[in-house]
């Protein structure tokens, strides 16, 4: 059932490098409402894969052009539940022996309009497993030390769709 003021987005993400990771990323928000993420990739090696959105939609040289992660709050790095955390930290997308990975959440920090906006940004998935800033890695807090980016797509303004919740 479409709510009215409903917003829609979509993202397909294409390989990057020949990985041969694809999928596509939706984001519906509802009037005064969370964003709802519902991300279906495969090709990915089994476990854990970053998944954030960067702050630019420039896709020209593959997933490199589209930036850091989306960080319009100067915070560092965290997971999608943290108060410390960019707008672009989704945490994880956790990949099955088969290389599927399907992730459904409501994010309470991003938004489909306004300052904090996804919409014409990239989202990327990793080759590695996000630490959500826990790590001690150089660069685990701005990017959890996520790996390369396997995959991307800007994030688009769409007509109405549904999905379900798993």
């Amino acid at each position: 059932m479409e709510v009215e003021g409903t917003i829609y987005a979509i993202a397909v993400l294409q390989q990057d490098l020949n990985s041969g990771v694809s999928g596509i990323a939706k984001f519906i928000q509802p009037p005064g409402g969370k964003v709802i993420v519902n991300a279906v990739v495969k090709g990915l090696k089994a476990g854990k894969h970053g998944f954030h959105i960067h702050e630019f939609g420039n896709l020209t040289e593959g997933c490199k052009t589209a930036g850091a992660h989306f960080n319009p709050t100067k915070k560092t790095h965290g997971g999608p539940d943290d108060e410390e955390r960019h707008v672009g930290d989704m945490g994880n997308i956790v990949a099955d022996g088969t290389g599927d990975a399907v992730l459904v959440y409501e994010d309470k920090v991003m938004n489909l309009s306004g300052e904090h906006s996804i919409i014409g940004r990239a989202c990327v998935v990793h080759a590695d497993e996000d630490d959500l800033g826990r790590g001690s890695f150089d660069d685990s807090k701005t990017t959890g030390h996520a790996g390369a980016r396997v995959a991307c797509g800007v994030v688009g303004i769409s007509s109405a769709f549904e999905f379900k919740k798993p």
